[in-house]
């Protein structure tokens, strides 16, 4: 523990969500060692106050390990692989993992942590790194309930609000749930709001009008600039979605749920990938929906809000 009362923090993965949690731990006085698989990604922390180290198996004396990896191979490799984790004598008390990775890795890198006696929270984010900077993120969270409940305070101080869902792997499950939403919701505005655009309406106030209902939210309002403005500088990219609907469908799938919806926007973020879209924010659907309506798209250039004040 350091003198504050909080645990020592390792951090595994530094990417653009990554290094913004890391940030806010450290901001909040957390003692945080970070590794990143490319080393110079991971680096610009050190001037925050994190501790740079080279491998993985160097955090393993620190109570708390988080990981913010790209995919379930990564989390596998980060963790239980040869070079990972647990590749040293020592180990953490518990394990937080906060990407989205399928079911079969984490019950994989679960079992290689209880041998050893270590502790595994799934701990999947629900937001962005803009949502992230405005400590907006939230979580679902699923383990031992007694882990979970020490590790609450330091997801708190990530975002605003993690729910314990059960035992086991099932907010896996949850933000996949949630990923498959967050894409048809995203299809269904863009088709709108190409209909509102091409009848003769700005983006601009169509998009004010849905944000000031009833179906206003936070998800509208913090797309709102990209789908105004045309910026697809990327939060989530297509490709990113398309490994979750991936993973959500096999989901369904095992559990003979039919997904009629997600399956047809499923093969439409296919269709964005496929024309070139894939490293762009997943906003870029409006362009393959403006595509595809014959519309010559430009941006409004207005000063619109994305509703994200941090809290």
């Amino acid at each position: 523990m350091t003198n504050d009362g909080m645990a020592q923090i390792g951090w595994l993965g530094t990417g653009r969500m990554g290094a913004v949690l890391v940030r806010r731990l450290l901001a909040a006085g957390a003692d945080v060692s970070v590794c990143n698989r490319t080393k110079a990604k991971a680096e610009p922390l050190a001037a925050d106050g994190a501790k740079v180290v080279d491998a993985p198996c160097e955090l393993a004396n620190a109570r708390l390990v988080f990981a913010m990896v790209g995919t379930s191979q990564d989390l596998i490799d980060a963790v239980i692989g040869p070079a990972g984790l647990m590749s040293g004598p020592d180990a953490p008390a518990i394990v937080i993992d906060l990407s989205t990775v399928s079911v079969e890795a984490s019950q994989q890198v679960r079992r290689a942590l209880q041998a050893r006696g270590t502790q595994f929270i799934a701990a999947p984010v629900m937001g962005n790194p803009r949502v992230a900077q405005a400590g907006r993120l939230t979580f679902a969270v699923s383990g031992p309930a007694e882990a979970a409940a020490e590790v609450q305070p330091y997801l708190d101080l990530l975002g605003s609000g993690a729910s314990y869902v059960g035992e086991g792997e099932i907010a896996r499950t949850v933000k996949l749930c949630h990923n498959l939403f967050l894409g048809s919701v995203m299809q269904s505005l863009v088709e709108v709001t190409a209909l509102a655009n091409k009848s003769g309406v700005s983006r601009e106030a169509f998009l004010a009008c849905i944000n000031k209902s009833v179906m206003g939210s936070t998800f509208t309002r913090y797309k709102t600039p990209a789908l105004v403005n045309l910026d697809m500088h990327a939060t989530f990219t297509g490709e990113l979605l398309r490994k979750d609907f991936d993973l959500g469908l096999a989901a369904a799938r095992e559990v003979e749920v039919p997904m009629p919806v997600a399956a047809l926007v499923h093969q439409i973020v296919q269709s964005l990938v496929g024309h070139g879209y894939g490293q762009q924010d997943f906003a870029a659907l409006l362009l393959r929906e403006a595509q595809a309506a014959g519309m010559q798209l430009t941006s409004e250039q207005a000063d619109v809000s994305d509703g994200l004040d941090p809290v």
